[in-house]
């Protein structure tokens, strides 16, 4: 068993004493975790404790290499564009889930789209389940995933985090147990599941998120992993707001690029039904041509096929 009792000294100290470990024993850490290599007690001491304590950048650079370092990276097929990534791990409570829109729209561009989440969230409308309303099956495994990306469907294609990374899927269901989320939550919505460079969506929903997440994106995340487009999450999804604009930053080669300003609130004038047979139809209405894209999403289609069709430009001219 991996010895913890030194890691949890250091981040269990509370909110006023609790140090950061380093970005090494961070990815050693979180290795020995997915390998089953730490007892409950222990795993649950240490996710208790990180989330009082809260991730340094350091802590996030090394449980993210320990997490890709524990897959089987996926091929994504040729294309004009670089694979696009959206991680969809809270689904919506009081505003339509209006990912799945966002991924259907992408992909009909011809784009390479991979969706990953959970498949339920009591309470809400995950992506997962609009999509089996739309009639978009779930990849049972990532060798699926592989064949519908090549297929070219023009379908996104999507693959719940059990089937990806089973063992983070499990630390994930944890939250059952504990009551709170842990670092994983973080982990797995910016995970690059891609063995090529990718465009990942990510977002965040408290201002502190965006601070550590800015300064992993610049200073620690492997600039030769792909792009990163980050934005204030629309209920913790990486979709536009259909009734405000977000400022979206742009990440690349350790550099941030402001895309977009935040412009103020305007009071909500298009509503969408928010329960799971009113978004799957409407979204389908929309995808239909019955009405037309949101504005505001459509802004965001158009910006990530830009970043995706540079990105992609850029490697096969490397």
């Amino acid at each position: 068993m991996f010895p913890t009792a030194h890691l949890i000294k250091e981040i269990g100290r509370g909110s006023k004493g609790a140090r950061s470990i380093t970005q090494i024993q961070a990815r050693e850490l979180f290795a020995a975790i997915l390998a089953g290599q730490v007892s409950d007690l222990e795993l649950g001491a240490l996710l208790l404790a990180m989330r009082i304590k809260g991730e340094s950048v350091q802590e996030i650079a090394g449980f993210s290499q320990a997490l890709e370092s524990s897959l089987t990276l996926l091929q994504a097929p040729p294309s004009e564009y670089a694979p696009i990534v959206i991680p969809s791990y809270n689904g919506a409570r009081r505003m339509a889930n209006l990912t799945p829109l966002l991924a259907c729209l992408l992909a009909r561009a011809g784009a390479p789209v991979l969706v990953h989440g959970v498949v339920q969230d009591a309470g809400r409308v995950t992506s997962a389940e609009i999509f089996q309303a739309m009639g978009l099956a779930h990849c049972a495994d990532p060798g699926a995933a592989e064949q519908q990306l090549a297929a070219h469907t023009q379908q996104p294609v999507f693959i719940a985090i059990e089937q990806l990374a089973p063992r983070a899927g499990q630390l994930l269901a944890l939250r059952r147990q504990l009551g709170v989320r842990n670092s994983t939550h973080t982990l797995v919505k910016i995970l690059q599941p891609f063995v090529r460079p990718a465009v990942r969506l990510a977002c965040y929903t408290h201002p502190e998120y965006l601070t550590m997440l800015s300064d992993y994106f610049t200073t620690l995340a492997d600039p030769a992993r792909g792009d990163v487009l980050l934005m204030r999450g629309t209920e913790g999804e990486a979709v536009a707001n259909i009734n405000k604009v977000q400022a979206v930053n742009l990440f690349h080669a350790g550099q941030q690029i402001s895309l977009q300003q935040a412009e103020q609130s305007i009071e909500a004038s298009l509503i969408v039904p928010p329960d799971l047979q009113g978004t799957a139809g409407w979204i389908q209405s929309v995808l239909d041509g019955h009405v037309a894209v949101p504005e505001n999403i459509a802004r965001q289609v158009a910006q990530i096929l830009a970043v995706a069709r540079q990105l992609n430009s850029r490697e096969t001219s490397a």
